[in-house]
Order: C-alpha cells, then sequence, then structure tokens
C-alpha cells in the first residue's frame, strides 16, 4: 500500500501559525516589539499593521528609518550575528506579527526550500530599496523624494485609483524618513494638494497625477531651492 503523499511546505501558512519557536503577538497603537541595544534571538514577519524604526543617536535624536508593513520581515540582523538592536520598532496600528526563535528561523531556512526562497527574495527585494533609497538621497531634491515616498507609503499599484497611506503618517515623521524639515514638507504637501497629486483631508490619499509626474520628471515637481 502506498503511503500518501506529504503535502506540500506552505511558506505562508507556516509564517502565520503558532508552531515550535514561534509565537504570535498582538500589538495595539505604540506598543515597541523591541528596543534600541536589546538582546537580538528572534525574527519577526508582519501578518497585519505597521511598524515603524526608529534609530537614536548619541545626542538623543531620534529618526524614522523605515516603515513596514504586512508580508515584510524585520529584526533579522540576529542571524547575521549581530547581538544588539540596532533600531527600535514600534507599532503604528494594532498589529498581527509572529515571532520566531533565532534557532527555529535557521533551520526554516536550512530544512525548506520554499521559506528560503521566501526569505531570499525579501532580502533582495530591500536590498534593492535601499540602493534606491541612497540614490534617492544622493541626486533628487527633496521635493522629489517626498513624491516618491508617498508612492511607497500607499503601495501605489497599476490600478490607477487613489491609494490612500493608513496609518497616517505625520509630516514630522515624513520629513525625517526623506532628509528635511517639517516646514518643507508642509509646503510640499500643499503645493501636492493643489496641483491635484495628492488629496489631503485628515488622511492622505495620492492620486495617478503623482506617479505620472515622478515616472516623466514632470516640471512640477521641479523644486527651488
Amino acid at each position: 500500500m502506498e503511503k500518501p503523499a506529504k503535502a506540500a511546505f506552505d511558506a505562508h501558512d507556516f509564517l502565520a501559525k503558532v508552531g515550535a519557536g514561534k509565537t504570535i503577538l498582538e500589538l495595539e497603537k505604540n506598543d515597541k516589539v523591541f528596543a534600541q541595544g536589546d538582546v537580538a534571538d528572534r525574527v519577526f514577519y508582519i501578518q497585519k499593521g505597521k511598524i515603524k524604526l526608529t534609530v537614536l543617536s548619541q545626542q538623543a535624536k531620534e529618526a524614522v528609518v523605515g516603515i513596514l508593513g504586512p508580508g515584510q520581515f524585520f529584526g533579522e540582523g540576529c542571524l547575521n550575528g549581530h547581538p544588539l538592536r540596532i533600531s527600535t520598532t514600534t507599532a503604528m496600528e494594532r498589529c498581527v506579527i509572529t515571532s520566531i526563535t533565532k534557532k527555529a528561523m535557521q533551520a526554516a531556512l536550512r530544512e525548506q526550500p520554499a521559506f528560503s526562497e521566501l526569505f531570499v527574495a525579501y532580502l533582495l527585494t530591500r536590498n534593492s530599496r535601499i540602493e534606491e533609497d541612497l540614490i534617492d538621497q544622493l541626486f533628487n531634491s527633496s521635493e522629489r523624494r517626498l513624491a516618491r515616498m508617498l508612492l511607497l507609503l500607499s503601495h501605489f499599484g497599476k490600478e490607477g485609483t487613489p491609494q490612500a497611506i493608513v496609518p497616517n503618517i505625520s509630516q514630522e515623521t515624513l520629513a525625517d524618513m526623506i532628509g528635511t524639515t517639517r516646514s518643507r514638507v508642509s509646503h510640499f504637501m500643499n503645493k501636492f494638494r493643489k496641483l491635484g497629486l495628492i488629496s489631503y483631508n485628515g488622511h492622505i490619499e495620492v492620486n495617478s497625477s503623482l506617479l505620472d509626474a515622478v515616472l516623466h520628471d514632470r516640471p512640477e515637481l521641479k523644486e527651488d531651492e
């Protein structure tokens, strides 16, 4: 009698459920997952919600270095020998997160090719994003950097329909992320709204015209600096 075929490994199902070395965390807005300087011994995967990454300088200046959403990992530096966390991670809204011990993560990567493929694809995508961010910071005006950041935060797709940024992002946070001042962000946001590139009524809603302006280098984004 033939043995029943073994079910194929489902990487997303693996990440969504409690198991050996895995727990599910439910966080409220402003809850911290870990703080800068904490021991790094786990990797995290976002099922729902958004997580803000911040770093604190020796002069006690805090800067936002990233915002992560569903389907993204964070805290993976522990796999590369980092003993301590180099950033603080905070829930921006209600979140559901999978916490995976370093040992369980290493075992899954070693034993499950489908999971390893998913994780490597994530790392490659993130690496490309970091390179794009660096180029953006070096060569683009702060106005174009803000336009690109709004598009990224809204996950603007091919539908061509307005996309809301949820949860709402403060102008201070946007200023931190693109390396300018809050007053400059306020100026650009008002300009974008007047041009019909965004709607800004309690929540930011990104219109397809902003994507067109960025892709085609339209003169609306030629900033006087």
